[in-house]
């Protein structure tokens, strides 16, 4: 398929109204590559036939971080200029509606060092991080994609770069629910109607703890906070009462569990790509709620760095439940994206949690959210533990036990 001109416009117009739903007045910060500055333009247009204020957009490019990481000092990449820390600054003052188009290449940073990738990510993390929190629930945010070329042949190595190209747009397109012939908003509102229902079935379990179990090892337990709500597709700003929905695509139910309160060992069932980097065949052990262990066939390092982040880097931020009947996974490829490939199956996440899902979770500070029990970190990295023959339990304070997932699927 060559996509058409309707059809992108369809599409911009479904991120800009549907998931970031930028509202009049609002100012937007657009992040996009380079490669994508044609259909940058269109999302930009869009913006402003919704009302948008202004349309800000930082450009990325590939290349030019391949070549920071190659030449440039670690000491020199991980500052966070006066300027950049400016431009923070006014982001908590403008609460911009962020928009990001996802489309970067894979393998951009293969050959960067893990040490050093990861020594900036830290640095840098740590001065970005209080800028993040302060507008954490008061601002409206979506992910999407536009596939590149470099991205799409990762995925479809044997196929020509168009035919590849074309492979990885169908997919996309698949996942968003877009398409010449159907109304994406009409189907979107369909599939987040759904998602509530099955996170308002789990809220009134008030389940206690999950268990997993799968074949290939998998054999953990978790606890959650009480009260802390199940979300899902959508989301509320706090500000001015916008729903948005932050992933497109998304198929998962989440929260937050009790950090430092897990047992076991999960096993990863897809490659994780991490700073434009591949860990693979990984598993996780955790003792007493934190990462004690780990292995990886590819990636050891860079896993073992990433864990080892802040003092929050070793405890989950986050469980998501994701039916393997997802239309991500039944595309039958791996998408090198997490955008994606956490909406395959079943997911946790490493690093830090919601305080969203708190009752009042919005007005609380991080500390205050920490105190009841919600984990803080400069990372939040997902990986996939979704097996075909994954079971998950739910057990109630009475110790009932609930079948939630059986096969990798809703029981």
């Amino acid at each position: 398929m060559s996509i058409s001109n309707a059809l992108l416009q369809k599409y911009a117009a479904l991120i800009v109204r549907t998931g970031a739903n930028v509202q009049k007045g609002q100012v937007v910060q657009l992040t996009v590559s380079v490669e994508q500055h044609a259909f940058a333009a269109m999302v930009m247009e869009e913006c402003y036939k919704a009302g948008a204020k202004k349309v800000n957009v930082d450009w990325t490019y590939d290349i030019q971080s391949r070549l920071n990481y190659l030449y440039a000092d670690q000491e020199t990449l991980s500052a966070v200029l006066p300027w950049e820390e400016a431009k923070l600054k006014q982001m908590t003052e403008d609460l911009p509606c962020r928009i990001y188009i996802v489309s970067e290449d894979p393998d951009a940073l293969k050959e960067v060092d893990p040490e050093k990738l990861s020594a900036v990510t830290q640095s840098r993390g740590r001065v970005i991080k209080p800028y993040r929190n302060a507008i954490e629930g008061r601002h409206q945010w979506v992910i999407a994609a536009y596939p590149s070329a470099a991205w799409a042949k990762k995925c479809f190595p044997a196929l020509e770069e168009e035919a590849a190209v074309d492979r990885l747009w169908d997919a996309i397109l698949k996942t968003v629910r877009v398409s010449e012939d159907t109304d994406p908003v009409a189907a979107w509102k369909a599939h987040t109607d759904f998602i509530e229902e099955k996170a308002a079935w789990l809220n009134a379990q008030g389940f206690t703890r999950l268990s997993y179990k799968s074949a290939n090892g998998t054999d953990f337990s978790v606890e959650l906070i009480p009260k802390a709500r199940w979300e899902g597709a959508g989301a509320v700003n706090s500000q001015n009462g916008a729903f948005y929905i932050p992933n497109m695509p998304t198929e998962e139910i989440f929260t937050s569990p009790a950090a430092g309160k897990c047992e076991g060992t999960l096993v990863a069932v897809k490659p994780l790509s991490w700073n434009s980097q591949l860990i693979e065949d990984f598993a996780i052990t955790f003792e007493k709620g934190r990462a004690v262990s780990c292995r990886a066939a590819r990636g050891q390092t860079l896993l073992e760095k990433m864990i080892h982040m802040d003092e929050g880097a070793a405890m989950l931020g986050e469980v998501a439940l994701v039916p393997k009947e997802s239309p991500v996974n039944q595309c039958g490829f791996l998408f090198y994206e997490t955008l994606f490939d956490e909406n395959a199956c079943c997911h946790c996440a490493l690093g830090m949690g919601f305080k969203e899902v708190l009752p009042g979770g919005d007005d609380l500070t991080m500390e205050e959210a920490r105190q009841r029990g919600i984990n803080d970190s400069i990372i939040h990295v997902d990986f996939m533990v979704g097996a075909d023959d994954l079971s998950i339990d739910g057990i109630k304070a009475d110790g009932t036990v609930v079948p939630v997932f059986r096969n990798g699927t809703w029981a």
